[in-house]
């Protein structure tokens, strides 16, 4: 059995937006694994929501429609907020100040760890508000056009 995935914003992103950077190798990524869990946490995809706040409503809803289907997605395993991997992710951001790891970032690492999961479909380290503001740029150009990315057969927009 292939160790799981995790996914974090950035591989989300990455995956919704065809003028990011990353997203060929999400999407390569996404194919290769195809055997593999996808592990993500309700942390990870409140951090998705949010990046499209201020986005148009077209935007928006095809955020929240992928996030669904993130959850849907019996190849993905979404590992429930809970006090535990609030008070770990809390440590190990403690424990860091040197580091630039937002409290998403140190749940995530933490979730990794005690999950098994290969940091592959995390292509960075941790996401930095600049790396946002381009990718967002990009998601808003796309906007406009349909696109769709099918994973174990479910359906993921790809032109957010």
């Amino acid at each position: 059995m292939t160790a799981a995935l995790f996914g974090d914003t950035f591989y989300w992103i990455a995956l919704a937006d065809f003028n990011d950077g990353a997203h060929r190798r999400a999407v390569a990524l996404t194919f290769e694994r195809a055997d593999s869990t996808i592990v993500t946490t309700d942390e990870v995809l409140a951090e998705y929501l949010t990046f499209f706040a201020t986005a148009p409503e077209q935007v928006r809803r095809k955020a929240v429609t992928n996030a669904q289907r993130i959850l849907d997605n019996r190849g993905v395993r979404v590992v429930p907020q809970s006090r535990q991997s609030f008070l770990s992710g809390m440590a190990l951001y403690g424990a860091r100040p040197d580091k630039g790891y937002s409290l998403t970032d140190c749940i995530s690492m933490q979730t990794m760890r005690r999950e098994g999961a290969d940091r592959g479909a995390n292509q960075r380290s941790p996401l930095r508000a600049g790396r946002v503001s381009r990718a967002f740029s990009g998601v808003m150009k796309q906007a406009e056009r349909g696109g769709q990315l099918l994973r174990s057969g479910i359906k993921f927009y790809s032109r957010v």
